[in-house]
């Protein structure tokens, strides 16, 4: 329950149709099952306690009467479990069978919703047998249930919250409410639920089970919340229907865990509330009015433990990159068109006709390249336009110039070589520096330098300087300020590092020529460095990420952080999680205390930023999606994460 997880299930019990004895038995198994899990809200199909296909056996009282019975055994053994339960029954009142979910936690009955859109199609009859649920919602009494002399809440607009978790809170959809135009947990999440449990009967026709999990998983991510879908499965009638157990669970859009189809199953996964959360405080037009504006009814309770959730959900080490290869070469292609196109309005609207791009034969100025070359060939402009700037000075290796010129002539770009040795040395001397003083002046000179020279072979032509910076050296800060930071269009602006690399290899092993692919595969085997120390035996000695830390660890930490707003140390946990095996605990801690305060103390790199398209959720630009003080302090960051020191001391 740290951290604002909670460990859910869908469940399908083995069941027999009209045999509530036997079905009850089969439901306290599996929620026993659930508990040795660590599950905290437990959801079961429709009508599991009778059977969804009994028919006009719903009729008869004795199974009305032994439903009753099931659902008060269901009470008295759970009543030392610290879960939330939600089942399924039919239940008379004031003279009407309603088909509903009963809600439960530690054997005390919290409310019953009654489903409200009663479908009455092709296979589906239930009208014959149920009426819709009541316009308002009523305090009931069941003889032996619930709390004596308070009675039980029964009506559609009910919400269930746990009063020591916040972000809890629980609405209730069955079946047919997910096909609606618009279901009923529309209403409930506009009222302020965060999790949706959904009783389902779905019977299983071909193909429907991909319709079904993109109901579930597109309602998730509208109403930005978690959704528990359990259906029905083996043990129902098989008279004219199958029914598959077709369990989801899903977050925004995002499906964490589903059944295999055609044998009963329990799934399991936890929700993150405070990602919810986080999404619906970024997304100001996500209005939300409090249960009692909205006519709602809420039902408080409280869990005995919140301690510590064991997760099994995975979370990718490199959030930024599409997860599998036919996602990836998509998302690829996408973002380089986003890019070129960003750059081709700019050259368009200031009618150039040539762009300036320093290469040194790393990633970044390789992508930068890249995506020039694809907006001259949008517009129809001669590559021969580009000038490929090349500027090696100190720290420049054989590997890396011999790349970046190679690249260059390849693409068919203008290749234009400017040695800075003199004239940074000449620098050194009017300044006064010791050039064997290998410092921040040493290094940022070199940059400075370069950027210099850009913006003058722009003059020149006419053209625009093209930046190459990565939106993870952003960050981190890690840019000469005027140097590297500053360009006329930054095509790399909102690309993480992690990114950058799979932008280089998806064009590497899509452009059709081997030698131009050879170059790029060379380019991505080659150490990032920025190349401004002297190397050591013709090979690269300054290696960026012995420096500031791995790029997978700090674009890790920049997605959580800016994409969802975590603490510190919930995104320690997460990594902990995620990259057990890879990095130690002090690894990780050491390079997320580096990440905050080089994040803090660089921001005034990052509040002028010269403008560049946004590709993806997250970005740094001082004029949309990151504005900050360039001063705010860093102080409650940091303490968080020394509290996380002091646990583990």
């Amino acid at each position: 329950m740290k951290d604002n997880f909670i460990k859910v299930a869908a469940i399908t019990p083995d069941i027999r149709v009209g045999d509530t004895e036997f079905n009850t038995e089969s439901i306290i198994k599996d929620i026993h099952a659930a508990a040795e899990e660590g599950v905290k809200l437990a959801v079961f199909p429709e009508l599991c306690i009778t059977g969804y296909t009994c028919g006009d056996l719903f009729l008869q009282d004795t199974l009305l009467n032994g439903a009753i019975d099931g659902l008060a055994k269901i009470c008295n053994t759970s009543d030392d479990i610290d879960m939330v339960i939600v089942a399924g029954l039919p239940f008379m009142y004031m003279g009407r069978l309603y088909n509903v979910a009963a809600v439960i936690h530690n054997g005390i009955l919290l409310g019953m919703v009654p489903k409200q859109n009663i479908p009455n199609y092709s296979e589906f009859y239930e009208a014959r047998h149920f009426a819709p649920a009541p316009s308002k919602t009523d305090i009931i009494n069941i003889p032996g249930l619930g709390v004596a002399g308070e009675g039980i809440s029964f009506g559609a607009k009910i919400l269930f919250e746990a009063l020591n978790m916040p972000g809890f809170m629980l609405g209730i959809d069955i079946c047919e409410d997910l096909w609606m135009p618009v279901p009923p947990s529309c209403y409930h999440v506009m009222a302020s639920a965060t999790v949706i449990a959904n009783l389902s009967a779905s019977d299983e026709t071909t193909g429907k089970n991909n319709y079904r999990k993109e109901l579930v998983s597109s309602q998730s991510a509208r109403l930005v919340c978690g959704y528990i879908y359990a259906d029905a499965g083996e043990g129902e009638s098989s008279t004219d229907l199958v029914f598959s157990g077709h369990n989801i669970i899903a977050e925004n859009g995002i499906v964490l865990a589903e059944s295999e189809r055609f044998n009963n199953q329990m799934v399991i996964s936890e929700i993150d509330l405070g990602r919810l959360a986080s999404e619906r405080r970024r997304i100001t037009t996500f209005n939300i009015k409090s249960p009692a504006e909205s006519g709602y009814m809420v039902m408080g309770f409280e869990f005995c433990d919140i301690s510590e959730t064991v997760l099994t959900r995975k979370y990718p080490r490199t959030p930024f990159v599409p997860g599998n290869k036919s996602d990836m070469e998509q998302r690829c292609s996408e973002i380089l068109d986003i890019q070129a196109m960003g750059l081709k309005k700019r050259l368009a609207h200031t009618n150039c006709k040539n762009a300036v791009v320093g290469i040194s034969g790393g990633l970044d100025s390789t992508l930068a390249l890249i995506v020039t070359v694809k907006a001259f060939d949008m517009l129809g402009l001669d590559r021969s336009g580009i000038q490929s700037v090349t500027m090696p000075c100190f720290g420049t290796t054989g590997r890396t110039y011999n790349n970046s010129c190679n690249l260059a002539k390849k693409l068919g770009t203008t290749l234009k070589e400017v040695p800075i040795h003199e004239a940074v040395n000449l620098h050194f001397r009017d300044i006064g520096h010791d050039s064997s003083e290998h410092d921040v002046t040493y290094e940022n000179a070199q940059a400075r330098q370069r950027t210099f020279i850009l913006m003058d072979i722009a003059n020149q032509a006419g053209g625009m300087v093209v930046g190459t910076g990565d939106m993870s050296e952003l960050a981190l800060g890690w840019a000469t300020y005027n140097g590297d930071h500053m360009s006329m269009y930054g095509v790399n602006c909102s690309v993480p590092k992690t990114l950058v690399r799979y932008l280089v290899l998806y064009y590497a092993r899509t452009c059709n020529d081997k030698e131009l692919g050879d170059i790029l595969m060379d380019v991505l085997d080659t150490p990032v460095s920025p190349e401004l120390l002297p190397p050591k035996d013709g090979e690269i000695s300054q290696k960026t990420e012995d420096l500031v830390g791995p790029y997978e660890l700090h674009d890790f930490f920049l997605y959580y952080m800016m994409r969802f707003g975590y603490t510190p140390s919930k995104i320690y946990r997460l990594a902990k999680y995620t990259f057990d095996g890879a990095y130690s605990e002090d690894i990780i801690y050491k390079w997320l205390c580096t990440f905050y305060r080089r994040f803090f103390s660089q921001q005034f790199k990052r509040s002028c930023l010269p403008d560049g398209p946004k590709v993806g959720s997250v970005a740094l630009s001082p004029r949309g999606d990151w504005r900050m003080p360039s001063d705010a302090s860093v102080n409650m960051w940091i303490k968080d994460l020394e509290q996380i020191k002091a646990c583990n001391n």
